[in-house]
């Protein structure tokens, strides 16, 4: 009887390897299926890609009406340009603050939430940029993408300063505001440890 019990004992611990060992992904798989998910959200948006050559052919930017995103070759990154503001492209040497208000959200299932700012008069997140050589560097002092992800700014989101330029005060529907679909290489901690890409709508402002 003890023999059976043993018996039995191991043919259950072999099924538990066997369930985690289907159940585990190499990171390869977690990429593949990563980029399966962004092309489906794509589908399913209508959206039209165009290549980064033809975007600076159209003078940065994207057609709106036609749901154009651009697709930039070294991050991985999809950007829609809705309005790009009524201020100044950031300059090298320059240092800026900025509120931002966002959503954010799954694009595998394209439809739900993950955090937002939208609520409220006074509840953007505020990033302190600097540009150096070409090149953006940024921190979150506060707000809901500072609480739930720490003060590192996603590469994604600074993607877009190169083209837009954000004003210091405009009414909402005329602050620089974009479109992301951001890879988890692009994306904050959790995105990239999860593997996990998620899409944006950001408003970018600079502060007094």
């Amino acid at each position: 009887m003890k023999k059976l019990s043993y018996l039995l004992f191991a043919f259950f611990a072999l099924g538990l390897v066997f369930q985690a060992c289907d159940n585990s992904e190499t990171y390869a798989e977690r990429v593949s299926k990563e980029r399966r998910w962004i092309r489906d959200y794509i589908s399913r948006n209508n959206i039209n890609v165009i290549t980064e050559n033809e975007f600076y052919a159209n003078d940065t930017t994207t057609d709106v009406t036609n749901n154009e995103y651009v697709y930039f070759d070294d991050s991985g990154v999809y950007m829609q340009i809705i309005k790009r503001g009524e201020g100044e492209l950031m300059q090298n040497g320059e240092r800026a603050e900025f509120l931002l208000r966002f959503i954010e959200g799954y694009v595998e299932t394209g439809d739900t939430l993950v955090t937002s700012n939208l609520i409220g008069t006074n509840s953007y997140d505020v990033m302190i940029c600097s540009k150096s050589s070409g090149e953006f560097t940024a921190s979150f002092t506060q707000g809901n993408m500072y609480s739930n992800y720490g003060q590192t700014v996603p590469t994604g989101w600074l993607v877009p300063l190169s083209y837009i330029k954000p004003a210091v005060q405009l009414p909402n529907d005329e602050l620089a505001r974009v479109k992301l679909i951001v890879p988890h290489s692009a994306g904050h901690q959790t995105a990239s440890s999860s593997v996990t890409p998620y899409f944006y709508e950001i408003t970018y402002q600079k502060k007094r």
